[in-house]
């Protein structure tokens, strides 16, 4: 019998492989799977993660597949009680890092995606943090600004992949708490929050960003829509952002903006979440940006969406497994990821 490679067979003008076409048959020993499922989350890159809460259920988390709609279940628990921690995350691994439990903390979680199996011990942040913002890349994830117990400017990273602390970054433009982060593969852009040594007086609506890759101060980006003390939630794919939320002493807000990353310049309308909150986690995929654990005045199981690159506002995705509060959010297919 007479062998050949397919490999090495080209059109006439040798610009491209065979088309095959009719009936092809295979034959081996070795079995062959199809691939199923939506072309855009084969390989599993679907997954949100949103865990820990206040006062309650600290540990909790809860999954969801972000391309679908319904109620998140059970993935496991954290390692560490926390609520107001800052998450990143690369395609495979999940990070929680710092927060309140009760009082500031320090220690760090990881997840495994595809495990389902719970968190587990990463390290500790070289200071404990809260209220902080969280976002990465496919290897880096960065937290900037948040409480230490005094407000801080610092900006620090921990590698994804490994274990242990973080390390030093560089410094926000201002010393601030309660804000909210999100990524492209290159940027990474945080939206300030507005609490300065503990003043509820002292809102604040300016976005920051950083290159992820190198290390450096942060340089002003633009501002959102609104002011807040607190922000609510962020989510991006590679060239969106989505800031979902907040609050303003007396009230929450409804309000969502969004950003191109790639840019500078003020964030424009969006729309508006389906009820008034703030202090959740967003999650992501390439078309939909998804928001749960923030506070409307109690603990709620509230999960919305939005499609990144419409506007419009958000839709009911489904109910989270327990009312929660203040959770950490991150996804293994966000926009720092490309």
């Amino acid at each position: 019998m007479s062998e050949f490679r397919i490999d090495q067979i080209y059109c006439k003008d040798a610009t491209r492989g065979p088309d095959v076409a009719g009936i092809t048959t295979f034959t081996g020993t070795s079995g062959i799977v199809m691939p199923s499922g939506d072309t855009a989350y084969r390989g599993g890159r679907d997954r949100g993660i949103f865990a820990g809460s206040f006062p309650a259920n600290k540990t909790l988390i809860n999954t969801i597949h972000i391309s679908t709609t319904g109620n998140a279940i059970n993935f496991g628990t954290l390692a560490n009680n926390r609520s107001w921690g800052m998450p990143s995350a690369s395609s495979t691994r999940g990070i929680f890092a710092g927060g309140y439990s009760p009082g500031i903390i320090s220690n760090i979680d990881f997840v495994t995606f595809s495990s389902g199996g719970g968190g587990n011990n990463f390290g500790d942040l070289r200071t404990a943090t809260k209220q902080g913002s969280g976002f990465s890349d496919a290897t880096r994830g960065i937290f900037a600004t948040g409480a230490a117990p005094g407000v801080t400017v610092a900006i620090n990273f921990v590698t994804i992949a490994t274990g242990g602390s973080d390390s030093d970054f560089g410094d926000a433009l201002a010393a601030r708490r309660g804000g909210k982060g999100l990524a492209s593969a290159t940027r990474g852009v945080f939206a300030r929050g507005g609490y300065s040594a503990g003043s509820t007086s002292d809102v604040t609506n300016v976005l920051e960003y950083v290159t992820i890759q190198t290390k450096g101060n942060s340089i002003e980006f633009g501002d959102r829509t609104s002011t807040h003390n607190y922000q609510g939630a962020a989510a991006s794919n590679s060239t969106r952002g989505i800031l979902a939320g907040g609050y303003t002493a007396p009230t929450n807000s409804n309000i969502i903006d969004y950003i191109t990353i790639a840019s500078t310049g003020n964030a424009q309308d969006f729309g508006d979440l389906t009820d008034e909150r703030h202090g959740g986690g967003g999650m992501s995929n390439a078309t939909r940006a998804v928001f749960a654990g923030l506070w409307n005045g109690d603990t709620n199981n509230i999960i919305d969406y939005v499609t990144i690159a419409t506007t419009g506002n958000a839709v009911d995705f489904g109910d989270a497994t327990t009312a929660i509060y203040y959770s950490n959010a991150c996804s293994n297919a966000h926009g720092g990821l490309g």
